[in-house]
């Protein structure tokens, strides 16, 4: 019996689609506006500019939600255009959609989201979004001055005392990437801090250092009452490939919030070692279909030189206890190949004449 193919969608018609304001929002039909080109993108803005703003709310959330499930969903030049959108909501999206986007022609306008957005959340997702663009600079990939450009946008920032506390925590975490010494100070100067949001961001700060100088301060926090603290001290000591670690990180794997243990389970595959292996082949043969997903990845991604794949189905799960912790040598991390020359992209036309400062 033949399956019945799925017509392809024209890119005018979604358009048309989008346009039509009384209509539910269809997500195959947004799906059809990815991979646009320049001609698309000004058939799109003459559209959009008469948009309802929940409508182009609702629209530019798919985009990003839709991109993230599918990877050959491109909607960059669309992102681009909703950085200029008169709505906090769709510019926001626009910077997130930009995640995976390392063009250094967005490195300004971030920086003049950071510092001069009317809207906090915009500035939090600008701060968010440079501290992709300074590991690449400590990576490299981007001229020197533009990492020092990050660097003292992001550090004043934190030192902002009239700044809301979610843009300043968010950059905290971005700053945890620069190898400049000031950082260590950002850093403890947060975990002192009285708001707990701040210090949970203190501890995401620590692990994306990579500094094992932090180990023992994430260890202690992987025992805090506070889950927020849980979670990032999880996500921390994965990063910092702490295996001191990995005892508390197993019990986490029935703590009694999800996300918590979703971190754990990650942070196990980062971690590596035997004990973290069983654990995960314990958890990716259990009934938890969303933990056992995501046991089952971090499985895959452990890097053990005596075998390539794991067949979870033919394993029988090890007890933990009977599993010694041996000196195992450390994973190496594995980088992104980052030998792509974006200098040479420095001066890409861009419109960013409201959202750079001065």
């Amino acid at each position: 019996m033949s399956q019945k193919k799925t017509a392809t969608i024209d890119f005018n018609v979604a358009l048309k689609h989008l346009g039509d304001h009384n209509g539910e929002l269809s997500a195959r039909k947004i799906s059809a506006l990815s991979n646009a080109n320049k001609k698309d993108l000004a058939a799109f803005a003459q559209v959009w500019i008469d948009v309802p703003v929940e409508r182009r709310q609702r629209t530019a959330r798919m985009m990003v939600e839709l991109a993230e499930e599918d990877f050959k969903l491109d909607y960059e030049l669309l992102f681009r255009h909703f950085l200029n959108d008169e709505d906090a909501i769709v510019r926001v999206a626009g910077i997130e959609g930009l995640w995976e986007s390392e063009d250094t022609a967005l490195v300004k306008p971030m920086v003049g989201f950071l510092r001069s957005d009317p809207d906090a959340r915009v500035r939090a997702a600008a701060a968010d979004s440079l501290g992709r663009f300074m590991l690449l600079a400590e990576y490299g990939r981007l001229p020197e001055s533009y990492g020092k450009l990050i660097g003292e946008a992001l550090l004043a920032t934190t030192r902002s005392a009239s700044e809301e506390l979610v843009v300043r925590c968010r950059s905290v975490e971005a700053l945890a990437y620069w190898s400049d010494d000031i950082v260590k100070t950002i850093i403890d100067t947060a975990y002192e801090d009285a708001a707990p949001e701040m210090r949970a961001s203190a501890i995401a700060a620590m692990g994306r250092t990579a500094d094992s100088v932090w180990r023992k301060t994430v260890l202690d926090e992987l025992e805090s009452p506070d889950p927020r603290m849980r979670f990032e001290a999880a996500r921390a000591s994965g990063e910092l490939e702490n295996r001191d670690a990995t005892g508390r990180l197993i019990e986490l794997l029935e703590d009694s919030d999800r996300e918590v243990q979703t971190a754990a389970v990650m942070a196990l595959g980062q971690v590596g070692g035997k004990m973290a292996k069983s654990a995960l082949i314990q958890t990716a043969a259990s009934d938890d279909e969303v933990l056992s997903e995501l046991a089952t990845g971090a499985l895959q991604e452990l890097d053990f030189a005596d075998s390539g794949e794991f067949l979870l189905l033919d394993m029988e799960p090890t007890s933990i206890n009977d599993v010694d912790e041996t000196d195992d040598d450390d994973l190496e991390l594995e980088n992104d190949d980052l030998d792509k020359d974006d200098a040479e992209r420095e001066d890409e036309e861009w419109d960013d004449d409201n959202r750079e400062e001065e």
